[in-house]
């Protein structure tokens, strides 16, 4: 006999995003459950290395998530700030160096432009609050079937259970099961680049400086390269390269890649030790413009999945979560969850903010990849013009805000 769970809020997937959602539902005073085909708890947070995989958290977002009680729960000593940032335009080689655009937080006032934490810090801590709270898991327990109508939706799992709910968030991922079993459309585009991360100590002070470069070699190869801050001499690249490239960096030793990602940023910070071999992942665009479809919601890279150059993915599907709730809470006490109404409003909210970051990100990486000799003179007077102190001030501004 099939047992039936009944709820305000299911939600499918336990990544950053759908923990988030979990929590921020659950103090909304919605009664929620968390699904999940795996047990993150079993992932290893174990301290003793960083965490190649890296999160640029917004001043905006760290505030919720502080307002959550998540961002007590996680390690200060290992949360890296940004204090400025510095833009490197494109150089022939090495020893072309161009003055950088610098952006500070002092600019606007504000206390950083980010901070950049581990995937894994964070992820611990958002399960301890979901334990502290009481919030109901299902970990272990994958997806069979879903039922999805204007009333309610129903979720068919494994071991003879379903969960009843008046509103379910799929946060399960760029390859969400929800959304391809609801056939709710997607595009995507590959960008032909995979994404290399790997962590290093320095032996120069890094300043709580983010840095970043639009890297073309002397054989047109074409890449972006972040380095980010954190605590101890210590920094996280994220470098955005060709697909053959990456294979290419990636077979290298641990002292001839240092030496390729030191020589890549102009030897800023000294010499740099690798911590642990580098890891990758492709890089596409998916866009949608169907958020919400009877009583399921779109959160997260279920959603929406853009160019790490920004580091705006995590912070995006925050936002989701941060604007859904919002709504949620301000809706007339005989209104449902799934209220055609207000999933509408989700969607018209959503849909500005995720246009933006796509057509940010989307359009410097066209601009970036062009071999156009106008387009080239464009975009490095474009570069220098940002030095201007109101740009930069507009710039710092967005970011500070997001």
């Amino acid at each position: 006999m099939t047992e039936i769970l009944r709820t305000d809020v299911v939600i499918v997937g336990a990544g950053l995003v759908g923990l988030a959602a979990a929590v921020a539902m659950h103090q909304a005073g919605f009664s929620v459950v968390l699904i999940d085909g795996r047990n993150p708890i079993n992932a290893n947070f174990a301290e003793e290395t960083w965490d190649a995989r890296v999160y640029a958290i917004s001043p905006k977002n760290a505030q919720w998530l502080s307002d959550l009680g998540v961002w007590s729960l996680m390690n200060q000593s290992r949360i890296g700030q940004m204090q400025f940032m510095e833009i490197f335009g494109e150089a022939g080689s090495s020893t072309d160096v161009q003055a950088p655009i610098t952006l500070s937080s002092s600019d606007v006032n504000a206390d950083c432009l980010g901070y950049i934490v581990e995937s894994k810090s964070l992820m611990q801590a958002l399960l301890k609050q979901v334990e502290v709270l009481g919030i109901q898991t299902l970990f272990d327990s994958p997806c069979e079937a879903i039922s999805n109508m204007p009333d309610k939706a129903v979720l068919h799992l494994s071991h003879q259970q379903s969960v009843e709910c008046t509103l379910l968030l799929a946060a399960d991922g760029s390859h969400s099961w929800v959304r391809q079993q609801l056939n709710m459309p997607m595009q995507q585009k590959s960008y032909e680049q995979t994404a290399i991360v790997a962590n290093f100590t320095v032996t120069k002070p890094h300043g709580n400086v983010a840095r970043q470069w639009f890297i073309q070699d002397t054989e047109n190869h074409q890449s972006i390269l972040a380095w980010l801050p954190l605590p101890d001499n210590t920094i996280s690249i994220v470098w955005s390269v060709s697909t053959n490239d990456a294979d290419v960096l990636l077979a290298l030793s641990n002292d001839a890649f240092a030496d390729t990602v030191k020589l890549a940023g102009n030897g800023i910070l000294g010499d740099l030790k690798l911590l642990r071999p580098a890891m990758k992942f492709p890089l596409s665009l998916q866009k949608t413009s169907t958020l919400a479809k009877n009583s399921v919601v779109l959160v997260g890279d279920a959603a929406h999945q853009v160019h790490p150059m920004a580091g705006q993915g995590v912070n995006l599907g925050f936002r989701d979560v941060v604007d859904l709730v919002s709504i949620l809470k301000a809706k007339h006490q005989y209104q449902a969850l799934n209220d055609s109404a207000l999933l509408k409003q989700y969607t018209r909210t959503r849909k500005v903010d995720i246009l933006n970051i796509v057509l940010l990100t989307d359009s410097l990486y066209r601009l970036f990849r062009s071999q156009s000799t106008a387009i080239k003179a464009v975009r490095n007077w474009g570069l220098s013009a940002v030095n201007h102190q109101a740009i930069k001030k507009l710039l710092v501004s967005n970011a500070v805000s997001l």
